[in-house]
């Protein structure tokens, strides 16, 4: 099997784009490794320079330790699988699986055989003579999986191979692509945006954005422990809220963090109320997910927050209460663009113009528990609470988990109490606020 290693990879086009940005990742031997991310943040690209297709303006990949910048794609014992399954029409099923084979010159007989059983494998074993054309985009997608998985490859690069099917049957390929790649021990690097393929299919995930890498670990690691407010922001359903909050330390009892009318009090002996308390007269960011927030009774005593239902949303197993409890959100944008509010009938924002909520969050990974680390000074780096005339702020609208068919509507009071051990904390920058590494 393969070992991949980029080390400080940058690559720069002609017209003076970055699409990827100092970029050091580590693929272990048998490792799923999935990149993720919005579409544009440079993922592809990276996928292309290990295969051999792009050139890596700077930096050096290496190839089981061996360096590859300069090794042309047949030497590097690959196989692609892509978002349009790339069959060749005039050839039948069992032809197109085979083809690798045929231009290595193995014989017949043990080709044929080799065909046999990854279609056996697949499930596709029965539909051979066949040409594409009469197959569904399930089968094709399973088509272009044997191809490549016949050849027996060192390393497999998926680009987005699942995009082009229906729900259903991307997750029945997701768990068949996981376990086959899995049963086979070969390292794969998955490039997909679709969270939901990156958090249930990888040993590690590694998210990007705008051709940095933001964060790398295990699923539960970058769900759990995000490294940066746009990680945070990306990962989950619902999106994980994203308050403001003011900072005020009372000394060896708590730290208060004010979500304009309501507050929250850390207690001081929570191992990260040392970390928040350094902040103290200055505003943060917190983070809550809806599975930390839990509907209480009004007047129960604790961490509550009181509210009022904006909207609901009903998705069949649950329902969704969107809650006004008058603090302010953050919002961070996927791709970095500008949003803009509509007007109101007297035509002036309702909102103030998002001028950056966060330009880019440098980061790359370095040190043992493999963490973004800044790549330059503080002047390359922006507030994303310092300007509340530049950035995109809106009334929090607090996403809760209820009952399937609650007995409440818009516009009924609600009381939530929050895990305070499960909120997360980010500096002006967007940087977690922890006590440590993971």
């Amino acid at each position: 099997m393969t070992t991949v290693a980029l080390k400080d990879v940058t690559k720069v086009f002609p017209d003076g784009t970055i699409a990827v940005d100092n970029v050091s990742l580590d693929v272990n031997d048998g490792e799923f490794m999935v990149l993720l991310g919005p579409s544009g943040c440079g993922k592809s690209t990276v996928l292309r320079m290990v295969a051999g297709l792009e050139d890596p303006t700077t930096g050096a990949i290496l190839l089981d330790g061996e360096l590859a910048n300069d090794l042309p794609p047949r030497d590097r014992r690959i196989a692609m699988v892509f978002q349009d399954f790339a069959l060749y029409p005039h050839m039948t099923v069992g032809e197109n699986i085979g083809f690798p084979l045929r231009l290595s010159g193995v014989d017949q007989q043990p080709r044929g055989e080799r065909v046999a059983d990854v279609a056996s494998a697949l499930g596709i074993g029965d539909v051979l003579s066949r040409k594409p054309s009469q197959l569904s985009g399930g089968q094709r997608q399973r088509v272009a999986m044997g191809r490549a998985i016949v050849r027996r490859p060192g390393l497999f690069l998926m680009d987005e191979p699942l995009s082009n099917l229906d729900s259903g049957l991307r997750a029945e390929l997701r768990a068949e692509i996981s376990g086959l790649v899995r049963e086979l021990g070969v390292s794969t690097i998955y490039v997909t945006h679709d969270q939901a393929e990156a958090l249930t299919m990888a040993d590690r995930v590694a998210i990007m954005r705008k051709g940095v890498l933001q964060d790398v670990g295990t699923p539960t690691q970058v769900y759990g422990r995000p490294a940066t407010l746009y990680v945070a922001a990306f990962l989950g359903s619902p999106r994980m809220n994203l308050l403001e909050a003011s900072v005020y330390v009372h000394l060896d009892r708590y730290v208060a963090l004010n979500l304009g009318e309501q507050a929250l009090y850390l207690p001081w002996d929570d191992i990260r109320a040392r970390a928040v308390a350094h902040y103290h007269g200055e505003r943060i960011v917190v983070g809550m997910r809806a599975e930390a927030l839990t509907p209480v009774a009004p007047g129960t005593p604790g961490d509550v927050l009181q509210g009022r239902i904006r909207y609901l949303e009903h998705h069949g197993h649950e329902s969704l209460a969107f809650l006004d409890i008058g603090a302010t959100a953050i919002v961070v944008d996927d791709l970095g663009g500008p949003v803009t509010d509509t007007e109101g009938a007297n035509g002036t924002s309702r909102l103030r113009r998002f001028g950056h909520v966060m330009q880019r969050l440098t980061g790359r990974v370095g040190g043992e528990a493999g963490r973004p680390e800044p790549t330059g000074g503080q002047g390359n780096r922006t507030s994303v609470l310092s300007d509340p005339g530049r950035h995109h702020r809106r009334p929090a609208e607090l996403a809760v988990r209820l009952a399937p068919y609650p007995a409440v509507a818009a516009g009924h009071p609600l009381a939530i109490s929050v895990r305070m051990d499960a909120l997360h904390f980010f500096d002006e920058r967007g940087d977690r606020i922890d006590v440590g590494w993971r």
